[in-house]
């Protein structure tokens, strides 16, 4: 049996020269694994946080905006921050990052077509909601039919006044009192 000059037995130098590689591809896989870069590559992660705010937008109480286009603006943005469909329920959620006013720009369509509304939303600098705006026929919807109402009546009662001539006195009459033609 031939030895080497070191007296090893022959191929115990390849031997050696083998566990080497081994062990040296196996430290590399175990770093590759347990490093954050590469770690965490096949994984998506995701935090609950109890923040954020929603909007619902709806046509009647049980008649959600499903689906509808909206676009978020930030305090002084010419881009939207956020952009997308209401959810089922009308809804609207956005995370403010900055304090200021926010506006939510909805676009629906209904039986009778489209519809647009914005919203306007006051954050506070703990970024929760200080207040929200609501158009002026959102606040007053019933003093404003009530009131076109009673000019409708209004309305119909001088039409047929004017057509039949005042009742009960033969119709309108002159200064001199003839029937007017």
């Amino acid at each position: 049996m031939k030895s080497s000059p070191r007296g090893e037995a022959p191929g115990s130098q390849k031997l050696l020269h083998g566990v080497f590689l081994l062990a040296f591809h196996l430290i590399l896989y175990g770093i590759s694994i347990f490093s954050p870069p590469c770690g965490f590559c096949h994984t998506i992660h995701y935090s609950v946080e109890p923040k954020g705010m929603t909007v619902r937008v709806f046509y009647s109480p049980d008649d959600p905006a499903s689906y509808a286009e909206y676009e978020v603006f930030g305090p002084g943005d010419t881009e939207p921050y956020q952009i997308g469909r209401t959810d089922r329920r009308g809804c609207v959620s956005l995370l403010p990052d900055r304090p200021g006013e926010w506006k939510v720009k909805v676009l629906g369509e209904s039986a009778h077509g489209f519809h647009g509304i914005t919203i306007e939303l006051r954050v506070d600098e703990a970024l929760m909601l200080e207040g929200f705006t609501k158009p002026l026929v959102a606040t007053h919807t019933k003093v404003i039919t009530g009131v076109a109402i009673i000019f409708g009546i209004f309305g119909l009662y001088a039409l047929w006044r004017s057509r039949k001539g005042s009742p009960g006195r033969g119709g309108w009459k002159t200064s001199d009192g003839s029937p007017c033609e």
